[in-house]
């Protein structure tokens, strides 16, 4: 099976995933400056989602770049990862109208929680049908910042009821780490 069209759809639903966040806030009915006060956490909370979602664009993009064929195993594994993507757009908007409360930044992190789960599901799938000697496979197998990130969003998920910082500052934290673009792949494929 050929994989452009999972990559031209994944494309489109992320587009579509920035726009429906953007599209969350709203003009202020003044024009002074204090009048976008009421607005810093909407739009704190949208310029981390849209890093994330960034970064997921990114790295599916890097991922896909050295995939040979894709499976109905690997569109359905794509699939549940747009799920979990398609989610960030409610999580922002609870999180910055709700000035970044307990209950929706544990929400927000378990929506992220499953982004990362979903991802590395897509990825194993992938790994599965192409073989331990995949550039994909070579590149992955010793997943720092994966297993960083999930320790991260474990942790954070039930730290927002004990202080919704500290998980705001971890999930900044997991952004920050992907947000250099991960060589891993591009340093196999020079390898090979």
């Amino acid at each position: 099976m050929n994989k452009s069209r999972l990559e031209a759809f994944s494309d489109g639903v992320l587009a579509i995933i920035i726009t429906i966040m953007i599209l969350e806030i709203k003009v202020p009915d003044d024009d002074s400056f204090e009048s976008l006060e009421p607005l810093i956490p909407v739009i704190l909370s949208y310029v981390l989602s849209f890093a994330y979602v960034g970064i997921y664009w990114n790295n599916h993009h890097h991922m896909f770049q050295v995939v040979k064929k894709v499976n109905g195993s690997i569109l359905w594994g794509n699939l549940f990862l747009l799920f979990w993507l398609s989610l960030i757009p409610f999580g922002t908007s609870w999180i910055g109208s709700q000035h970044f409360a307990a209950v929706p930044m544990g929400i927000y992190g378990f929506i992220l929680l499953m982004c990362a789960i979903s991802y590395s599901i897509l990825q194993n799938k992938i790994i599965k049908l192409e073989g331990k000697d995949s550039i994909l496979y070579k590149a992955v197998e010793k997943d720092k910042k994966g297993k960083i990130s999930l320790a991260c969003y474990l942790s954070a998920v039930p730290l927002a009821f004990v202080s919704p910082w500290i998980s705001g500052l971890l999930y900044s934290t997991v952004a920050l780490i992907w947000i250099i673009p991960d060589r891993r792949i591009e340093k196999q494929i020079n390898n090979n």
